[in-house]
Order: structure tokens, then sequence, then C-alpha cells
């Protein structure tokens, strides 16, 4: 599913016009951005949780050349499927 068939998905259910319900799939994609750049944890209970790793910096190497680079510090976002999601995708098993 992406992202416009989630907003028509939306449309059908709430029966609500398209912009509107466009509108409120952005709101929602926004403030999870937002609480993610914050370094805010995100838990939907049932569903999954959305969090951020902190990586250091740290030596590797470049594949061609093998020569050393240093990699700069990062900071990644994870996914975390929660127990209820999991089990309802393996029912289908």
């Amino acid at each position: 599913m992406n992202k416009l068939e989630m907003i028509s998905a939306l449309k059908k259910e709430a029966d609500i016009s398209k912009s509107e319900a466009a509108k409120i799939v952005q709101i929602f994609f926004d403030s999870m951005a937002d609480a993610l750049v914050n370094e805010e944890r995100i838990e939907i209970r049932g569903l999954c949780s959305f969090f951020v790793k902190n990586y250091k910096s740290y030596t590797g190497r470049n594949p061609k050349t093998g020569e050393k680079v240093q990699i700069r510090p990062k900071k990644l976002p994870f996914f975390k499927c929660g127990k209820e999601l999991r089990e309802r995708v393996n029912e289908k098993a």
C-alpha cells in the first residue's frame, strides 16, 4: 500500500473528501517525521514502534580501493514490529 492507496482507503472508510483524507495522512506522517527528528520514540500499541539509533564514527574501507575511510557519526530511523501485528501476519502462513 502506498500513500495514495492509504488516502483512498481513509476516504472510503471515513466517508470524507479526498482532500480531507490527504490532509489527515499528511499530518500523521509529518508528526511522525518531526518526532523522529527530535529523537522521540513513536509507539503505536499493537502495531509497531519507530525509534532513532545513533551510530558513532568508525573507520571503514572503500570497497574498490581498500583504502581506509573515516565514517562520520550518523542517526538512522528503525522500525520494530509489534506482537499483535506479527501474529496477524503469521495467521495467513
